[in-house]
């Protein structure tokens, strides 16, 4: 007798698209070497995804494990959406033991859509009113995607206008030799500033002549161009 997770990756696997799994193998760098080494594509779109787990709101968080451990990337981002889904329904037991397992299975949300996804939801959701410590502890991990877990799941507390959590874990990977964590720090730090432009600016007159390009370019994105043009050349 089939679970509802193997009825939700069967109809996940139907409504594949080669060519389009051929195109997201591309986009989201499975090549050697590069971050989503080794991942493989069904080739679905992403609102799909969406309806599909908005249609089986039923499934379990077992359910959404299961289909979180898959070869496949779609059926792990349906996982998240689904997981993210019964952690905003789940009382509070069921939103620590989802919290729980979600860090436990960092390694199967093994590419930035996935963490983006799901973080700010889960993480930052769960420790806004609790010790954040943890995310420092992941903002200096060997894994790369324990680190974008981290300071994406800080982009809660911005949206709380709650600041210093970011600023903490941006200047801890200030030095990050990952482009992914450049473009999240760097994002992160445009939100604090589209919150607030005096705080992101005091963090990148102290920073922004040693952060990484790419962090800059995203931080100051929304600057006017002048002001964007003073930091990129180094005269602020």
């Amino acid at each position: 007798m089939s679970t509802l997770s193997d009825q939700i990756l069967n109809e996940l696997k139907n409504l594949g698209d080669p060519e389009r799994a051929t195109h997201s193998q591309r986009f989201f760098k499975t090549g050697a070497g590069e971050y989503g080494e080794g991942d493989v594509f069904l080739g679905i779109k992403v609102p799909v995804q969406r309806a599909l787990a908005k249609r089986y709101r039923k499934a379990t968080h077992s359910d959404s494990l299961a289909l979180l451990h898959s070869q496949y990337h779609e059926v792990r981002l349906t996982a998240l959406f689904l997981m993210v889904d019964l952690y905003t329904r789940g009382n509070a037991q069921e939103k620590k033991q989802i919290y729980t397992d979600y860090l436990a299975n960092v390694r199967y949300i093994n590419n930035w859509d996935l963490v983006d996804s799901s973080a700010m939801q889960i993480v930052g959701h769960f420790l806004f009113d609790k010790d954040r410590n943890h995310l420092r502890t992941l903002a200096r991990s060997e894994d790369l995607w324990e680190r974008r877990v981290s300071i994406i799941a800080s982009y809660h507390f911005i949206r709380q206008y709650e600041f210093q959590d970011t600023l903490d874990l941006s200047e801890i990977m200030l030095h990050d030799t990952e482009d992914l964590i450049h473009k999240a720090v760097g994002w992160m730090l445009r939100e604090v500033g589209n919150r607030s432009r005096p705080t992101e600016e005091r963090f990148l007159m102290d920073h922004y002549r040693v952060m990484p390009r790419t962090m800059l370019r995203y931080a100051i994105e929304k600057f006017p161009e002048a002001l964007r043009q003073a930091y990129l050349k180094g005269e602020k």
